[in-house]
């Protein structure tokens, strides 16, 4: 193809100006795999990039779009061969890179995942960013001795899309899970995932004690700031809290009294640019793992002209679950 449908992110004197183009395959950037990109999904990274509430956009123009799946059709390594599906999160697609947006991307094969066996493309980016995040911070807390024996695990953010994925993995794996939300209406979807019971995310969210009742032996948070704060307050000694999102903030108001005092450990999780074997790893867990069912019960489907809306939705919190995008 000599042009492609594409969103494209120009910036403008008062922030920034997007719309649907027609995208020349020779502005593609460097690589050395081109993919024909059939789903990608709408992340919290993904609104706050098509909204320029945060400035997660670093080069202009630029396509969004922070993960995609999709077929081989030109490859000049040996790893990939035309015709492969494949997986890509993170590593700068839609900030630096061109991402996911895009009926043609060129990318780097060091940075492209096999689709599993037995997983299509729309439930690879049914999975997405996110669900792949949750998976990270999964394998996280069990490295870390986190077992279902040990306690319940709190999951923050739950209706969201890292929370809901969560819930519904560590609830397959046994654990006795916690879900956080401040949409309490979801309560019931969320224990069909694997919730064990709700808490509303006012009890994290007014500044509390460093140290407080030890409930939780592990966490997984999407949110940060004082709800984060809290969580690591109530980890139980030798517990451990895998953060990955700032939905609430980037702040942390903490101390370090959880640390020495409990033993509570904070792992961080950084999904950008994770080396590939871990990522492989976590495919295949989440092929494992992960309720196909379940994943599409928390999974709707929209047009490709549905990005734009759907992005600002999820920036407002009105999107629970996942999102796949039809490309």
């Amino acid at each position: 193809m000599s042009s492609f449908r594409a969103l494209r992110i120009d910036k403008a004197e008062d922030g920034q100006t997007i719309s649907v183009v027609d995208f020349p395959e020779s502005e593609l950037m460097e690589g050395d795999v081109v993919v024909r990109v059939s789903h990608s999904t709408v992340n919290y990274k993904d609104g706050l990039a098509i909204t320029g509430k945060s400035p997660v956009v670093r080069r202009f123009p630029m396509i969004p779009g922070i993960d995609f799946a999709g077929v081989v059709t030109a490859s000049e390594t040996d790893e990939f061969k035309v015709g492969d599906g494949v997986i890509l999160n993170g590593w700068g697609l839609g900030e630096t890179h061109l991402g996911g947006y895009a009926e043609a991307a060129r990318v780097k094969s060091e940075w492209l995942v096999p689709l599993p066996e037995g997983m299509s493309a729309a439930e690879a980016m049914a999975i997405g960013t996110a669900g792949y995040t949750a998976m990270l911070c999964v394998m996280a807390l069990e490295k870390h001795g986190v077992t279902p024996e040990r306690g319940p695990v709190l999951v923050t953010g739950a209706a969201g899309g890292v929370g809901s994925v969560a819930c519904a993995i560590l609830g397959k794996l046994g654990y006795h899970v916690v879900a956080s939300t401040g949409r309490p209406e979801e309560g019931d979807w969320l224990k069909r995932l694997g919730a064990t019971e709700i808490v509303d995310r006012a009890e994290l969210a007014a500044p509390g004690k460093p140290l407080q009742k030890e409930r939780f032996a592990g966490v997984v948070d999407s949110v940060g700031s004082v709800p984060l704060a809290n969580a690591i307050a109530q980890t139980m000694a030798g517990g451990a809290v895998a953060a990955c999102g700032l939905a609430a903030g980037m702040d942390l108001p903490t101390s370090v009294a959880p640390f020495i005092l409990r033993g509570v450990s904070l792992l961080g999780i950084n999904s950008v640019t994770v080396p590939k074997p871990i990522r492989v790893e976590a495919y295949r867990r989440l092929a494992q793992d992960l309720d196909k069912e379940k994943l599409a019960a928390i999974t709707r489907t929209i047009s490709f002209d549905e990005i734009i809306p759907t992005a600002k939705a999820i920036i407002d919190g009105k999107v629970r679950g996942r999102v796949v995008v039809e490309i």
